[in-house]
């Protein structure tokens, strides 16, 4: 235990001393941050305003037209040909044609342009003719706009209830919360795994690992590695939480004084008209606060340690088995990887069916469970589904373990030497 606990510590200072760690642990919340930033500006400032002249020939759209914040619409008197010819001159992006037409059936306007303007602004163009097109007909059929309103408003909605937890349940909130674990896990797994394995390679091409073998025995080597990288992983994640949690906490007063200083009394009316939204996005943060997240975050550890050892093993005998060449690798990972493709890929299906059949498959079977159990756990998971899926991953880990130990035992003295799978069968028997 003690040569194992000095080739953790090894492993852990190595990597957390290093400049690229403290690089990337900083860098990236800035960069997540930065990049979130960064599209919302550009979707905000991406679209500018289009200017579009209008020649209404039926008379039914004259002033009915109002403007938004990308669109401005300007009734024309002069002809369409002379806009057109000059449309530019005119201090225009577009200008369309209404002709005369029969209000009850569909028509077909042409918008002319010298330059794009885009699908939205199109699509925004439509909708504003057809909400006209839309009242007229509906004043036409005699329609008040209360009885429009009743008949259009439907007034169903369906709220799903758990009657095991006896309260209220939001499944796009449970979507949301197992797809970003699941997706988490399969990143981390492949990335921390992959780890692992440069880590042998290394040792192993520099023949640092004939040295270290002569002290310890491969399956100290192999555990010793698995676990002191996992702790790099942890303490990664966790500065990573800390930094974005200091900046969610600065940004939110920020952007609320922010936010208040730029209300003026000409925009109060879009205050109020936002109150359903606000209360959509109360409703949203009160179901969040109604999950579990104590079990949450409890299951995500313990499925992010229990998955990473898991495939970290398997990663290391990989990297025991590769010799000058590192494009051999790519072979050999080639069975490890695709069971946590298929995982990604079942997590998909179990988000949208968590009860099916493939879903508790793949979140029962090992090399799957990690990433598939975290997208159910958040719909609910009965106890013994949860209690054997952690059994099982934790026996997958020892047999990984085992075997990973078996072949490093041979494998990482092994130069000049392409190895087949027969082989690395005949070593995984040998006593």
């Amino acid at each position: 235990m003690k040569k194992i606990s000095i080739i953790i510590q090894r492993e852990y200072l190595t990597r957390v001393r290093k400049r690229s760690f403290i690089l990337l642990t900083l860098l990236i919340p800035i960069l997540f941050i930065g990049i979130s930033v960064l599209i919302g500006v550009l979707a905000v400032s991406s679209t500018g305003e289009k200017k579009v002249a209008i020649v209404d020939e039926s008379g039914l759209f004259t002033g009915k037209l109002e403007d938004t914040k990308t669109l401005r619409f300007t009734f024309e008197q002069r002809s369409l040909d002379s806009i057109k010819n000059n449309l530019s001159g005119y201090g225009y992006d577009a200008v369309l044609s209404i002709p005369r037409f029969n209000i009850n059936e569909n028509a077909s306007f042409l918008l002319f342009y010298d330059n794009e303007i885009g699908l939205d602004a199109q699509g925004k163009i439509e909708d504003k003719l057809n909400s006209v097109v839309s009242d007229i007909r509906i004043r036409d059929a005699g329609i008040s706009p209360d009885q429009l309103k009743v008949i259009s408003s439907g007034g169903v909605k369906v709220t799903p209830f758990n009657i095991k937890e006896g309260k209220e349940s939001n499944n796009a909130i449970g979507l949301v919360i197992g797809y970003v674990c699941g997706f988490l896990l399969y990143m981390f797994m492949l990335f921390y795994g992959m780890s692992v394995m440069r880590s042998v390679m290394e040792e192993k091409t520099n023949r640092i690992a004939e040295i270290i073998v002569s002290s310890v025995r491969p399956f100290q080597l192999m555990l010793g590695k698995i676990i002191g990288v996992a702790l790099v992983g942890l303490t990664q994640f966790l500065l990573w939480i800390v930094l974005l949690g200091i900046f969610a906490a600065i940004s939110t007063p920020l952007l609320g004084s922010l936010g208040t200083a730029a209300v003026d009394p000409a925009a109060m009316t879009g205050v109020v008209a936002s109150s359903t939204k606000q209360g959509e996005m109360l409703e949203v943060m009160k179901m969040l606060q109604g999950q579990n997240w104590l079990m949450i975050g409890g299951w995500f550890i313990f499925y992010f340690l229990g998955g990473y050892f898991l495939y970290a093993s398997l990663f290391a005998a990989v990297g025991s088995l590769v010799n000058e060449d590192p494009q051999e690798s790519n072979q050999l990972t080639m069975p490890i990887t695709i069971p946590i493709i298929l995982g990604f890929v079942i997590m998909s299906t179990a988000i949208k069916d968590p009860n099916s059949g493939l879903a508790v498959f793949g979140s029962i079977f090992p090399l799957t469970s990690p990433i598939v159990m975290m997208a159910r756990i958040p719909f609910g998971v009965p106890a013994w589904e949860l209690i054997l899926s952690a059994v099982l991953l934790v026996c997958g880990f020892i047999a990984t373990t085992w075997m990973a130990g078996k072949i490093s035992r041979t494998g990482i003295l092994l130069y000049g030497k392409k190895v087949t799978f027969k082989e690395i069968g005949k070593w995984l028997v040998r006593k």
